[in-house]
Parts: C-alpha cells; sequence; structure tokens
C-alpha cells in the first residue's frame, strides 16, 4: 500500500509543542506538529485510508467542486496531492490555483481544515512518487483520459491492456499530463468533537515565518 510521507517538519511532535501536559491540543503552538500527532493517532485508528480527504477548488466561474482524494505528502511547505492535470481539477487549479481541503476521521471525531495557493511540485518529486505507486497504477495512469467521457468499462480496460503489453516488464514512465499539486496553507483548522455540540476549534493563520493560533467558539 502506498503510504502517506510525513516530512520531519510535519512528524508528530511532542511535550507543549503539541499539547500541554493535560493533553489539550488547543494550546498547541506548531500546527505542523500537531498534524503530525493527529495523523499518526489517525493511521491508528481508522479502518481505510487514513489519508483521505476532501479537496475543494473553483475554476473562472466561480463555481465550487469537490472531491475526494489522497493525501500523499505533507512537510512545512504544505500538503501535497496527485492527479492527470487534464481532469477537472486540473483544469480548475489552471484557472485559479487555490484549494480547500478537509481530513475527517470518524473514529476519532476530529477533522483538520486548510486553504491556501497551489503549485506544482518539483518533476523529480512528480517522478519519485510515481516511481513508487504499484505498477498497475502506473499504467493506469497513462489508460486514464481522467475526467473525460468514456463509451464503457471495456474501451478503458481495452487501453489498460494494450499499454501493459508496451511496457512489458520495462519502466512506466511518468505521462507528462500527470504530476503533483501542493497547498501551502494560509491557515490550518482543527477541531475536536465535545458534548452538546460543544467542539473545541483551533485556527492557525499564518503570519510571516510564523503562525498566530485562536481558539475559535464552536
Amino acid at each position: 500500500m502506498e503510504r502517506l510521507r510525513i516530512d520531519e517538519a510535519a512528524s508528530p511532535a511532542t511535550g507543549q509543542e503539541a499539547h500541554d501536559p493535560g493533553g489539550d491540543f488547543t494550546r498547541a503552538t506548531d500546527p505542523w506538529g500537531l498534524f503530525g500527532t493527529w495523523m499518526a493517532e489517525a493511521e491508528a485508528k481508522e479502518l481505510n485510508d487514513p489519508n483521505a480527504m476532501a479537496l475543494a477548488t473553483a475554476g473562472a466561474d466561480g463555481l465550487p467542486d469537490v472531491r475526494v482524494v489522497l493525501l500523499k505528502g505533507v512537510d512545512a511547505r504544505g500538503f501535497v496531492f496527485y492527479t492527470n492535470v487534464e481532469s477537472a481539477k486540473g483544469d480548475e487549479l489552471r484557472e485559479n490555483p487555490q484549494a480547500a481541503l478537509v481530513l475527517h476521521w470518524k473514529s476519532l471525531r476530529r477533522q483538520v481544515r486548510a486553504r491556501g495557493p497551489v503549485t506544482r511540485v518539483t518533476p523529480e518529486e512528480a517522478d519519485a512518487y510515481f516511481a513508487s505507486r504499484a505498477r498497475n497504477s502506473r499504467i493506469g495512469a497513462h489508460a486514464s483520459r481522467q475526467s473525460r467521457p468514456l463509451a464503457d468499462r471495456a474501451t478503458l480496460e481495452q487501453a489498460v491492456a494494450e499499454l501493459a503489453e508496451r511496457y512489458g516488464e520495462g519502466p512506466v514512465p511518468r505521462p507528462e499530463n500527470w504530476t503533483g499539486f501542493r497547498i501551502a496553507p494560509v491557515s490550518i483548522e482543527f477541531w475536536q468533537d465535545g458534548p452538546f455540540r460543544l467542539h473545541d476549534r483551533v485556527r492557525f493563520t499564518r503570519e510571516g515565518d510564523g503562525w498566530r493560533g485562536d481558539r475559535l467558539y464552536p
């Protein structure tokens, strides 16, 4: 299974930096350390895809669009996901390079929201991640004209079979129209379910090279 890459800047934190001694996350000062802690707990508790996140984009017309994708990397630069740039979300990000995301961990009754400008990852980053994928997934990335009309399932399966025969046992290169995007958050919000809907919320807002944390009403 392809695993989420959490770099040092977003690794689980210890002590006051992520939680106070009583475990109150609302006193955290480092959003990346707190995210690493919550993600590690989600990976231990969630049965399926703890890195699944809803990704919201909007094109030039301003009409929002949302879908679930997989978070594939996180560090102090932001949150990374991968896609076909000719897909609907690729088109929208080209027209309006901004996005919002939310991860919801039902078993933990938590969610994390973030939003900010979006840029492409470097070709080297995209190559490295693509090479880590299962071979059939790499072939599928070539076969899929993502978001375009498809006559029937057989058409897709035939394209996959033809590509599998073409590449044989050799390397499967990354398609030119497939890469990663990084959301550099201007804000990150952590939400924890509370009794009687008196939830705990903390929003970190970027200020220069640092962050300002504010506790919010539920």
